[in-house]
């Protein structure tokens, strides 16, 4: 290890790599890949087009099955065993969830004051009796802390305010504060012989933790030490076996599991949680964020998925079909939507018939909450004229139907999906519609809603809620037929030449270049038309095109932040225990999961995340990647240099990464400045004089070992590994 390597210099050579990346790349005069190229640099090209790129291994395997077989295989994933990604996704219970028995178990806030009001009844579950119990305990604290903040000052007893103490004073409380809590640990919490938890009339008493008040005065040292006190207990209950450390805690008195919560928080909560169940676990880390759970469960999928899933064209397309259909996890009820949406919505259609994909989205729950759609009124409809619904039977609108005047009128005619349905998700921007289309087509959509959305209800058409009379879109004139309307537009849409266009330029952006040769994307629109949306025959019009192989193409696109640290990690084959880390860097990279907030999702292009700020983050990631700095997630680069054991030739370890991470795709400027960082020239050292003999001596310097990690981070900061 290099400890005392310059860290300034080494992010100054690493960041004048990654912006001279296209100058670099721009001079390799490769011949063209589909007619002279070798069949490995088609097999990387091919990998790093239709996957999150290789990993240890991959290459050598698309090259023994051919690449044309590979990308057929990945066209056809029902094709692909996926057991040993299964297996990793088997602990996350909220994927086999629907969203309302995600609701049930990790109720949000709303659910929670119903509760605590007596407008539902508290579960009789333990485990779930406990999640509740925390929230309300921490609601009720957050409501008399507000009642305190704004009581009048008048009403509030007048008192002397307390001298401040002296600094050695202040260190004794400390020292109080944490001997009680020590006591309290030792006494008020403990654990009998058996395991079992005791009763609070079983609990000794504590000298220092007798009936001692503590004053209002006091009240953030309480806190400090109720926190101290959790802390030891939490520190206690960890030697326990796994189930009886469960129990333990949903014994707890609501107070005390409001104190485990927060303690859990902290440095031991990792350990705690170490060895319970999949549901114990849920329920523990519920106990802090309920909607949390969901929430952090769909983030670890994804990534896992990314990384670890056989069926790499799935998930690409289910990733650029997610980012094309966005939906902002931040909104609300999108929280415990967004796990069915991307699982039985996305990934299952994402190489099917556009047209099925289009009218799954538009009946989805979260892309309906997400864009207003449900709560989208037709000015006229029965509802925003107050007309009371008929007992049975389906209704028929009079001809001139007759307003209540009584009733409070509810008009609210939203264009956010029928304006967003055409610019972004069919036509473009460019599709030839016009501002009337957009209000037309958002009265074709009123009535499109969610059964009870907040309780994770699934899609329903409210006729009351639905605008009367013919809707004349595009030139087409739309008869009265309720649901139906909707779904003659999505048809109308989906079979749309310019959509065939704008839908193939995407795909052609994704996996070609920023800006696509129009030949190409004429004729995956003329697939599309002719295969009536099948977009698993438009991407093999894509994967078979010259285009496709053509010199311009190889390693031209940018990365985005999730394929480079999808990528990174495939590539150095790590071993992920725990994926929220690696999302944490997303966000810190500018692209957290499921956080785009405008429907218009990330960009494909380079512009968007070529900077220097972007690329000394990814520089930064890569290192800690290889250096074992990212928790949860193991990188053994040690084997990447060919051990073990470790190497001891730096220049050999540097050959040896350089084809393991970038199959030797190397320019000399990479190589000649990662090894001037990792071999210096040899340097003569001149010890002090000795006092009795007096004698100058020079000794070279002792040989230093290669850093097998810094090789490593520097090759994934790479300009070449930057790109696909």
């Amino acid at each position: 290890m290099r400890s005392s390597l310059a860290r300034p210099a080494l992010f100054a050579m690493c960041l004048s790599l990654a912006c001279a990346a296209p100058e670099l790349l721009a001079k390799k005069k490769d011949k063209d890949l589909a007619s002279t190229a070798s069949e490995q640099k088609r097999a990387v090209h091919a990998l790093n087009r239709l996957s999150f790129g290789p990993r240890p291994g991959d290459l050598q395997q698309v090259m023994a099955i051919g690449v044309d077989r590979w990308i057929d295989l990945q066209l056809h994933p029902e094709k692909i065993s996926d057991s040993a990604l299964e297996s990793r996704l088997a602990p996350f219970r909220t994927l086999r969830m629907n969203s309302r028995e995600m609701v049930e178990e990790f109720p949000d806030g709303q659910m929670i004051k119903q509760v605590m009001e007596g407008k539902r009844s508290m579960p009789s579950d333990p485990a779930k009796r406990a999640i509740f119990q925390v929230q309300i305990a921490r609601l009720e604290e957050r409501k008399e802390r507000k009642a305190e903040a704004t009581a009048p000052q008048e009403a509030a007893a007048p008192r002397r305010e307390p001298e401040m103490p002296a600094a050695s004073e202040t260190a004794k409380t400390a020292e109080e504060i944490a001997a009680a809590a020590a006591a309290r640990a030792d006494s008020a919490g403990s654990v009998s012989a058996d395991g079992n938890a005791m009763s609070a009339s079983d609990r000794p008493m504590s000298a220092s933790a007798g009936a001692k008040p503590t004053p209002a005065d006091d009240a953030e040292a309480r806190r400090l030490e109720d926190r101290l006190y959790a802390d030891l207990e939490v520190q206690k209950l960890v030697d326990l076996p796994p189930d009886q450390r469960y129990k333990k805690v949903l014994s707890m008195s609501a107070e005390e599991q409001v104190a485990f919560a927060d303690a859990l928080r902290g440095g031991n909560g990792q350990e705690f949680l170490t060895g319970l169940d999949p549901k114990q676990k849920e329920t523990l880390l519920a106990m802090n964020n309920p909607p949390g759970v969901v929430v952090d469960e769909l983030m670890q999928a994804k990534l896992l998925r990314a990384i670890y899933s056989e069926r790499q064209l799935q998930e690409v397309m289910t990733d650029f079909w997610f980012n094309h259909f966005n939906v902002y996890i931040g909104k609300g009820a999108d929280r415990v939507l967004l796990t069915n949406y991307e699982q039985n919505v996305i990934r299952p259609r994402a190489l099917g018939k556009f047209e099925d994909l289009l009218v799954a989205t538009a009946k989805s729950p979260a892309m309906l909450f997400y864009l207003d759609n449900w709560l989208s009124v037709g000015p006229n409809s029965m509802q925003a004229l107050g007309i009371p619904a008929r007992p049975s039977g389906p209704y028929r609108y009079p001809r001139f139907p007759r307003p209540n005047p009584n009733a409070k009128r509810k008009s609210g005619l939203n264009e956010n999906y029928g304006r967003e349905l055409m610019e972004l998700h069919t036509l473009s921007v460019n599709g030839g519609y016009s501002q009337r289309d957009v209000t037309e087509v958002a009265k074709v959509f009123t009535g499109w809603t969610i059964d009870k959305p907040n309780e994770g209800g699934g899609f329903k058409y409210e006729p009351r809620m639905h605008e009367p009379g013919p809707k004349f879109v595009l030139g087409h004139r739309i008869k009265p037929k309720g649901e139906d309307e909707g779904r003659e537009v999505l048809h109308m849409l989906a079979t749309s030449p310019q959509t065939a266009h704008f839908i193939s330029l995407k795909l052609a952006q994704r996996f070609v270049v920023d800006e696509p040769p129009p030949a190409l994307v004429d004729r995956m629109a003329k697939t599309f038309e002719k295969k009536k949306g099948d977009i698993r025959e438009v991407l093999s019009t894509l994967f078979h095109s010259p285009e496709f192989w053509a010199e311009g193409t190889y390693r031209a696109k940018v990365k985005t932040p999730l394929e480079f640290v999808a990528s990174a990690v495939r590539a150095t084959g790590a071993d992920v225990d725990d994926a929220m880390p690696l999302a944490n860097r997303l966000s810190s990279m500018g692209m957290p999961l499921y956080g785009a907030q405008p429907p218009t999702g990330y960009s494909m292009k380079a512009e968007t995340w070529v900077n220097s700020s972007a690329l000394l983050n990814r520089m930064n990631f890569a290192l800690a990647l290889t250096g074992g700095k990212v928790r949860g997630v193991k990188v053994d680069a040690v084997q990447l240099a060919g051990g073990p054991p470790p190497p001891s030739d730096a220049a050999l370890t540097l050959s040896a990464m350089e084809a393991k991470l970038l199959a030797a795709d190397v320019s000399k400027q990479t190589h000649d400045s990662i090894e001037a960082q990792i071999e210096p020239p040899a340097k003569l050292v001149t010890p002090p004089q000795d006092a009795k003999t007096q004698q100058d001596k020079t000794k070279p310097a002792v040989p230093r070992t290669p850093d097998a990690n810094m090789i490593a981070g520097l090759l994934l900061g790479s300009p070449e590994f930057q790109r696909r």
